[in-house]
């Protein structure tokens, strides 16, 4: 059967030229660009996560509506993700990246301005929508340029250094709080999606040149993703970086009240313990980045689910049972944080491994799974209000345990693949 292409998809089949090879090239500089432009959600989230007792208050808000402008947030970075793909693999990469930027740092400004949560819900909507389609991009920019042992590689690093962003984040937003008002959080994103603009300016060539574009835009993508979700090791991929990016936001979404709420932490005191468990996710990030090639990336996942998993039964059982006791809570956030440093960008790129004919079409379609699962978990975990954890670490070991399933038995090479699949899981 005749395989569909997307225009990204497309790039893995057609020779780049002599100056399309130029034009491309895997610089430093771009992949600083790309490390820069993940920076979009962490520095949208964590700024302002900090924040949402006083937004709440501010606004005259509840809770739950608070944690929806997280989910209205992810939903477009979904929504973004699917789009912005396709768009890009019709239109080019540099363009569209461009737009998405400006449309981002302008919808910051009306987060920064919003009277009202309804306002704010709307204005985090196309905050998402926009930064979803700049990232989806600088996805699919590595995809073009590289393959094998250099993409799990390249991906873990954009990872591992991205992860300074969920580490300054929350201590800015802290500082901002101490300082000042948490709307200033937004004017900030503001200026950093300027100043994201200027490097993709400087720094982003275009790495689809017409002559590898497809003109079948989002049917075309419909078709090419039909053809990835019936890869049975795609999908069980996909299920282990969604699922564990669903039990990361129940954490994020909720973690505010477990700790300050709850245990009385300062938002400055919050933010420091919320960067100390980006660290270690960060770390987690670069030691696999440094193992590629060595240890088996199906290893190095399945490490991190069990360490998660471990974390999200004591947490339930410490929020069932001993009301959630400050030390319990703060160890088993930070072995959840580190473990998603194995797993979520692990899983990523062995699902892009096992669709190379394919790579923008996955890339489009993991984003979109990834951040569904952070805007249906956010409110879920947030159900029990302020004074309780127990839906936060329900979902956290339902997340871990769905995302183990994903790698043993959806994801578990089929024995007349086992050669092939080894050769690609080592990397």
């Amino acid at each position: 059967m005749q395989q569909v292409q997307s225009p990204s998809d497309a790039t893995r089949s057609t020779p780049p030229t002599a100056k399309a090879r130029r034009q491309a090239r895997l610089t430093a500089g771009l992949v600083a660009t790309v490390v820069f432009l993940t920076a979009i959600a962490p520095l949208a989230t964590d700024m302002y996560v900090p924040a949402f007792p006083q937004v709440a208050g501010d606004l005259s808000s509840t809770a739950t509506q608070v944690q929806l402008t997280l989910t209205t947030f992810f939903v477009g970075m979904a929504l973004g993700q699917l789009i912005g793909g396709p768009v890009s693999d019709q239109r080019g990469r540099r363009i569209p990246l461009l737009a998405a930027l400006l449309a981002m740092t302008a919808a910051s400004i009306v987060c920064a301005l919003a009277p009202t949560i309804g306002v704010m819900t709307v204005a985090r909507l196309i905050q998402g929508f926009a930064g979803g389609w700049a990232m989806v991009i600088g996805r699919a920019i590595i995809v073009d340029l590289a393959t094998g042992t250099q993409l799990v590689r390249v991906l873990n690093v954009v990872a591992a250094v991205g992860g300074i962003a969920p580490i300054v984040g929350p201590l800015l937003g802290g500082l901002i709080l101490q300082l000042s008002h948490w709307r200033v959080s937004f004017w900030l994103v503001a200026a950093l999606g300027l100043a994201m603009t200027l490097a993709a300016l400087v720094a982003v060539p275009e790495s689809l040149p017409r002559e590898r574009r497809h003109a079948g835009g989002l049917r075309t993508f419909v078709a090419a993703g039909r053809i990835v979700l019936a890869n049975r090791e795609y999908v069980g991929y996909l299920v282990v970086a969604g699922a564990a990016m669903g039990a990361l936001f129940a954490y994020v979404a909720t973690s505010a009240f477990v700790l300050q709420s709850m245990n009385g932490l300062s938002p400055i005191a919050y933010s420091i313990d919320f960067a100390a468990n980006a660290v270690g996710m960060t770390v987690a990030a670069l030691i696999a980045a440094r193992l590629a090639g060595r240890v088996s990336t199906r290893k190095l996942i399945l490490g991190g689910q069990i360490a998660a998993l471990a974390a999200g039964i004591a947490m339930l059982a410490g929020a069932l049972w001993l009301g959630t006791p400050l030390v319990l809570a703060l160890v088993c956030f930070f072995v959840l944080m580190t473990a998603q440093g194995l797993m979520i960008p692990n899983g990523g790129a062995l699902a892009s491994a096992a669709v190379p004919e394919h790579p923008g079409t996955g890339s489009a379609v993991q984003g979109f799974v990834q951040w569904v699962a952070a805007g249906t978990i956010a409110p879920l975990a947030g159900l029990g209000g302020e004074h309780t954890a127990v839906p936060m670490a329900t979902l956290i070991t339902a997340g871990s345990a769905v995302s183990m399933a994903g790698l043993l038995i959806l994801a578990k090479p089929k024995p007349a693949e086992t050669a092939s699949s080894r050769n690609r899981t080592a990397l």
